[in-house]
């Protein structure tokens, strides 16, 4: 599975260990960036190409990572086909992708430790989208409101 990450300066260090973490795992990660730790960094410059590899497919997921990962997921629902949310519990970790087909996670990198941002990234990226019918009625109707946007 490839994995895209970004990060602006608030996000830099918890992208830098989750990187890491995930190349161990086996993951192909692509580095949107930040990749210099730069306090008055803009998170848009990193989380919009992010976003936009997400929703070519050049990417399967993505992480999202900010001061608090609100930004990151105001920029990252931005991009037509994106479905990103800010995870802080487990649960939905893997409900967001189970059933919304979350394609990117965002986190608070002064807001969510490593190890429990580590875990959370671990059972987003296992989790599969189920396809039920009324899961695909539901996401048929944001991608409706997606193509109403003024």
């Amino acid at each position: 599975m490839r994995i895209g990450i970004a990060a602006d300066h608030g996000g830099f260090e918890l992208k830098v260990q989750l990187s890491i973490a995930l190349k161990a795992a086996g993951y192909e990660v692509t580095d949107f960036g930040a990749h210099e730790l730069v306090t008055g960094d803009d998170y848009p410059d990193f989380v919009a190409p992010l976003a936009k590899a997400v929703a070519r497919g050049e990417v399967t997921r993505g992480l999202a990572i900010c001061g608090s990962g609100v930004g990151a997921c105001v920029a990252a629902n931005k991009v037509s086909g994106v479905r990103a949310a800010l995870i802080t519990d487990s649960f939905s970790a893997h409900q967001g992708v189970e059933d919304d087909d979350m394609n990117i996670m965002c986190l608070g990198g002064r807001v969510t430790g490593y190890a429990l941002s580590r875990d959370l990234v671990m059972t987003f990226l296992s989790a599969r989208f189920k396809a039920e019918e009324r899961f695909k009625r539901r996401l048929a109707k944001v991608e409706a409101l997606e193509r109403e946007r003024t």
